[in-house]
């Protein structure tokens, strides 16, 4: 598409003094933006190449009009001014007058050498717009006429070029030429003026036809595309900038070597007075040391607060901002069921201290206990964890755990208990070791089974208080699990041999169980067995794993043949997970294996608690029994569907 435009018919003559409006200016500049692009294409210098020369005629046209709403028109030299050439002021339009003169300017300017101390003029500078990516646009190639025309245009000054144009294209005398030429800041227009003499002299042809020719018109282009070997080059290489734009703004942004006053959390989202207070250290709940002892509660609500750091109001800032906006390198984990979100109101300071190479600060909210941990060099490694502890006893918040390091753990113990000590669940008659403890209510360190590799040992914490001795081992959680053992209507804390003996070969399965919001694991020896041909007598246990939440608790049945290595555990005849079996509300359990004695004989064998009358199987193998007990002789691989019937006769089956 080329808007036309006469180029051979007689220009305006130069302009005469007068104001120019800009509504003036701009319609000159439509009417004729052609011819305008023209002029400003020839006078460019050629080294810029006709892609460059095209976009900044363009440009240059485009940014002709005044800058404020009238501008003068341009006066020449008086050397050039000479009255009786000069046409009448009715015969030019001031408008195209002044942009051409703004246009000639323009192009002037981008001829002109770069300094190295001077700012560059706008019209020396690539055009910002018109820009166009990916393709080289060009005028449509002429004859030789026209290719030797350009070649002797190249070898001219700027205003030589200029001269050239106003007198071949515009057709203006030469007295108005050495005037717009003065106009447009040449210094000498009569040495520009022979510039173009020789050049008409040294043509073949007509020099006014050949500029109007479409060799010289930047309006009617062709495109190719550009290098694309050197262009996929530059997007490589741009892309490898942006890269390492991004790793040095994000090295520029990582924080000092100290923390700032939120520490790892995100940016504030919302400015709520109650949710202000609550993550302001002034507000924080402080527990007095003796408080639990005159209160009727045992629990997390009357632990008092502790710890060498308990006074450091600013690690107490970075750990409430964190936990109310933990930041995205934060490790936050939570037991299954655990809103981990920010605190309702000011919480309750449990502890703020030094945990090997950590600073430990522990929450309470009064649903959950929430642990902040920081390292103590640098800034990296920020943990959140949060655990669900609603409806606490004294036995259940008993300890938290305050850090692991290296396969073991500390714990925080509560200010009722009294002496603590290790005992090893896989040595059942073994004495327990002692453990110390500071007076800040951290124990010494001790193996954590949640995090071993292997099942050689199984270290639980042995607390005492007053007359209670209980049991607590590592789950993997911040609240260690109670481990009891008896009937699960009343369960016992786990101090007998019986009881230490069943647990000996129960530990090694906890790791089913870990990371599960569990509460407490009981162990339960609901049956006896004398096994056939004389093979002595097995052991049935059922393990109930009760969580914090309620719901989501795991049900494990066992079978502990007599003669198994200490510690081994036992076989694991069922399963289920959210049952009510082997608990409070449903306290009885049916399970079975399929048993192979010593002279290689198979039998299915069946244990129920008290509450079983009669066992049978069918299917594969059929047999019943009275009582809670069953021995059924079988092949080896049998599969057989076991079922029990209670005194009220109601039919139950295994546990599954």
């Amino acid at each position: 598409m080329r808007p036309q435009d006469v180029v051979t018919t007689p220009a305006p003559p130069a302009p005469v003094p007068g104001p120019v409006a800009v509504e003036q200016a701009e319609a000159a500049l439509v009417e004729h933006y052609p011819r305008l692009v023209r002029i400003a294409y020839l006078v460019l210098p050629p080294a810029l190449g006709r892609n460059r020369r095209v976009l900044t005629a363009h440009a240059l046209a485009q940014r002709s009009l005044p800058r404020s709403r009238t501008a003068p028109a341009a006066v020449g030299d008086a050397d050039c001014a000479v009255p009786g050439s000069r046409r009448a002021a009715g015969d030019t339009d001031p408008g195209y007058v002044y942009v051409r003169g703004r246009v000639l300017s323009q192009a002037l300017d981008a001829g002109l050498p770069l300094r190295r101390l001077a700012l560059p003029r706008r019209a020396q500078l690539p055009p910002l717009l018109p820009h166009v990516w990916g393709l080289r646009v060009f005028p449509r190639s002429g004859g030789a006429d026209e290719l030797a025309l350009d070649q002797r245009l190249s070898a001219l000054t700027g205003a030589g070029r200029a001269a050239c144009v106003l007198r071949g294209l515009e057709e203006l005398p030469d007295l108005d030429v050495c005037q717009v030429l003065t106009a447009a800041g040449v210094a000498d227009p009569r040495a520009a003026l022979a510039e173009a003499d020789g050049l008409e002299t040294a043509a073949r042809s007509g020099v006014a036809a050949l500029l109007g020719s479409p060799e010289f018109d930047p309006c009617s282009l062709q495109a190719r595309p550009t290098d694309l070997m050197r262009r996929r080059q530059h997007v490589k290489a741009a892309l490898v900038a942006a890269a390492a734009l991004a790793v040095c703004g994000a090295l520029l942004g990582l924080p000092g070597d100290g923390w700032e006053p939120d520490g790892a959390a995100a940016p504030p989202y919302a400015r709520n007075p109650a949710a202000e207070s609550a993550l302001d250290p002034d507000t924080l709940i402080r527990v007095p040391p003796t408080a639990w002892e005159q209160s009727t509660r045992r629990d997390f609500s009357v632990w008092p607060t502790r710890g060498g750091l308990a006074g450091d109001a600013a690690l107490l800032r970075r750990a409430l901002a964190v936990w109310a906006r933990p930041g995205g390198d934060v490790q936050v984990s939570a037991t299954p069921g655990t809103p981990p979100g920010p605190p309702m109101g000011p919480p309750q300071l449990l502890y703020a201290g030094e945990v090997d190479q950590a600073r430990v600060v522990l929450f309470h909210d009064g649903l959950r206990v929430v642990r902040y941990a920081e390292p103590k060099d640098g800034t990296g490694g920020v943990a959140l964890d949060f655990a669900r502890t609603d409806a606490a006893d004294a036995a259940s918040s008993a300890a938290l755990v305050a850090g692991r390091t290296d396969g073991n753990v500390r714990y925080l113990t509560a200010p009722w208990v009294r002496r603590t000590a290790v005992r090893d669940l896989l040595a059942p008659a073994g004495g327990a070791r002692g453990l110390t403890r500071g007076a800040d209510g951290v124990t010494g360190p001790l193996r954590s089974p949640a995090q071993a590799r292997d099942c050689t040992a199984s270290d639980a914490l042995e607390l005492r208080d007053g007359t209670a001795e209980r049991l607590l081992t590592d789950l993997g959680e911040l609240t260690p699990a109670r481990l009891t053992s008896g009937p699960p209507s009343v369960p016992r804390d786990v101090t007998g041999e019986a009881s230490r003996a069943a647990w000996a070969r129960t530990a090694c399965l906890l790791p089913s169980v870990r990371a599960h919001g569990v509460r407490s694991v009981n162990a339960w020896q609901y049956a006896q067995q004398s096994l056939p041909e004389s093979n002595g007598t097995a052991a049935w246990l059922c393990t109930r794993a009760e969580t914090w939440r309620g719901t989501g608790s795991r049900v494990m049945a066992q079978f502990h043949a007599p003669g198994g290595q200490p510690g081994a555990p036992g076989a694991v005849a069922a399963r289920a997970e959210d049952s009510p079996s082997c608990g409070v509300r449903d306290p009885k359990v049916l399970a079975g294996v399929l048993w192979k004695s010593q002279a290689g004989r198979w039998y299915v064998l069946a244990a129920g608690s008290g509450q079983f009358t009669s066992l049978s199987t069918s299917g594969g193998v059929d047999g019943s029994a009275r009582g809670h007990l069953l021995a059924v002789p079988a092949k080896e691989g049998a599969r057989a569907e076991l079922n029990g019937l209670l005194a009220d006769g109601s039919r139950v089956g295994a546990l599954h």
